[in-house]
């Protein structure tokens, strides 16, 4: 479904990422493991079309789509819930929600239906829906962002550090989710801190140091690895 082929981006005369990487095929879950600063989010955001490429290749269902404007990525179905959750907080939850269907806004059954979606994934955000998205917790909030992507009707959906700052009950619960997510047929990528977590879900890893993969694999392999358990999961 997706694959980066020697991709680098520079931000000037710095290298965010360099040279990297990458294949997801459709139906997996794969993270992206790394300390703050390694590079996953510039990932991210050159296969959204938001980074140009400065060297290598993205395809996507087997078409380049380096360069390619980040409105025509997300009609072709590549999705990115940002680090941050990035919502309007003073638009209701509801209006936040249709604001994830804006490029599919003309048809209307099809927003219904992606609406009711959402609010059986996610109860609390039918009973909130006249809320003001400002108001509500951080986990919710997260599910609102979650929820908002979803709107866009994904074939591929990225998820930058969904839980960043959430209890670890709210984690646990956002994980099922996100597998759950997963069995409706939709493909994950996932970039996250949380490796333990993030590792029990996943199809396979890469792991980012400096902007590079350093290390890479399935997700039993990434466990067992000793440089990757002392790196980011404590053991």
């Amino acid at each position: 479904m997706l694959k980066l082929t020697d991709v680098s981006v520079n931000y000037g005369s710095f290298t965010a990422i360099k040279h990297v990487n990458i294949e997801v095929t459709e139906g997996e879950i794969v993270v992206l493991l790394g300390a703050n600063g390694a590079g996953k989010s510039t990932t991210f955001r050159a296969i959204s079309g938001i980074n140009k490429l400065d060297n290598g290749e993205i395809y996507f269902q087997n078409r380049a789509i380096g360069g390619r404007a980040p409105d025509k990525n997300v009609q072709a179905g590549i999705v990115q819930c940002a680090e941050g959750r990035k919502l309007f907080p003073q638009m209701t939850v509801q209006e936040n929600l249709r604001m994830g269907a804006y490029v599919h806004r003309r048809k209307k059954t099809e927003i219904k239906h992606s609406l009711e979606n959402v609010y059986e994934l996610f109860p609390i955000l039918k009973e909130k829906h006249h809320h003001d998205a400002g108001s509500l917790s951080g986990g919710q909030q997260q599910m609102l962002a979650i929820g908002r992507a979803l709107m866009s009707k994904p074939k591929l959906l990225m998820l930058d550090e969904p839980s960043v700052g959430l209890a670890p009950l709210i984690v646990e619960q956002m994980f099922q989710v996100i597998e759950e997510i997963n069995r409706e047929g939709i493909t994950l990528l996932l970039a996250e801190q949380n490796a333990n977590a993030a590792l029990s879900i996943a199809d396979k890893g890469y792991v980012f140091e400096n902007g590079e993969i350093v290390v890479q694999g399935t997700a039993n392999e990434l466990l067992a690895n000793d440089d990757v358990r002392k790196a980011y999961i404590g053991a």
